[in-house]
């Protein structure tokens, strides 16, 4: 991850600087949020959820490895996607994240990203943001790259403001990135 938090996308950017600025920023954002914590930090819940930081950083790891590699490319999730039985768990990344190591969770999310870019950026060279997805997420209509990204900007941003709520209920961090 950067070290530092982009304040915005390019501000007059073209469409494909524009929507990677924002996935960039707001995956930082998230970086941030579940960053320096330890293991306690990483369970904690704010009532009445029983979502945690782990949880949701497992998750995001999954939903980068789903969208750009399973979705985008049809490749089989990889480890340890691939091991679960997720008709019988299928919140499987949630219940678990939370018990796993911190370093364990962020090591399996920043993976995902680095796999998600690469795939994004392969994606790009071949077909841009029309490049459409080998497996038809909508129903039997492929989504192009374009709206794959937009999804993955939608999701991090709805946990963003989750990790928002259970970071500031652990030790007061507020804000959308460090100090400047």
């Amino acid at each position: 991850m950067p070290p530092e938090i982009p304040a915005e996308p390019p501000v007059a950017g073209d469409e494909t600087s524009t929507l990677l600025g924002e996935l960039e920023r707001v995956r930082a954002v998230v970086a941030w949020k579940t960053g320096g914590l330890d293991a306690a930090g990483m369970r904690a819940t704010l009532a009445p959820s029983s979502l945690t930081l782990g949880g949701l950083l497992k998750h995001l790891a999954l939903i980068e490895d789903d969208y750009f590699g399973r979705r985008l490319w049809g490749r089989p999730h990889p480890p340890p996607w691939d091991a679960v039985d997720w008709d019988a768990d299928p919140n499987w990344e949630f219940r678990t994240g939370g018990e796993d190591p911190p370093e364990e969770v962020r090591s399996l999310w920043g993976d995902a990203v680095e796999r998600a870019r690469t795939d994004v950026a392969e994606a790009l060279s071949v077909g841009g943001l029309d490049q459409l997805a080998r497996d038809p997420s909508f129903g039997d209509e492929a989504p192009s790259l374009r709206r794959l990204i937009i999804d993955m900007i939608e999701e991090y941003a709805r946990h963003a403001g989750h990790a928002d709520l259970i970071r500031e209920s652990v030790d007061g961090l507020t804000g959308e990135g460090p100090p400047r």
